[in-house]
């Protein structure tokens, strides 16, 4: 078993299946040694998390940023033939909320997602990123979060 996946376990997480695109586009690009994964919603086997922030609070958005790292991380497995210990580093993740106007707590929602991949990577999961409200998201998710990840 691989370090990533004995972590995985560590922490009580199971990847969930990597969701099928909505859309005219591929779950993830492989360039060179870095893997483009695709925007993931906070999409879950029950349906998930969607609304807007300001009417959901910053907790459950956290929680659906989360949702949105997971289903990164399940496309990035498939991506690596199935050994997420080939992830050199988490290079970037755009982050995009479901907000009401006066929602300014952005950032502290796409902690969720980053907050994850440093528990599953350590400082390999340190990352640059960027956090934008938005007025909309595809079929009324919270969140979504697309990112770049460098691997051997």
């Amino acid at each position: 078993m691989s370090k990533i996946e004995m972590r995985l376990i560590e922490l009580g997480i199971t990847l969930p299946s990597p969701p099928l695109p909505v859309a005219s586009y591929v779950p993830f690009v492989r360039s060179g040694n870095q893997i483009y994964v695709s925007g993931q919603v906070s999409m879950a086997p029950d349906g998930g998390i969607k609304g807007k922030l300001g009417e959901l609070d910053i907790e459950t958005g956290k929680s659906a940023a989360r949702l949105c790292g997971l289903n990164l991380l399940a496309q990035l497995k498939m991506a690596c033939d199935g050994d997420l210990d080939r992830l050199v580093r988490v290079v970037k993740l755009n982050g995009f909320v479901n907000v009401l106007s006066d929602f300014d707590a952005i950032p502290m929602v796409i902690n969720g997602c980053s907050d994850l991949m440093v528990e599953v990577f350590g400082e390999a999961g340190k990352h640059a990123r960027s956090a934008v409200g938005v007025a909309n998201l595809p079929l009324g998710f919270a969140v979504e979060v697309d990112g770049i990840f460098e691997i051997k």
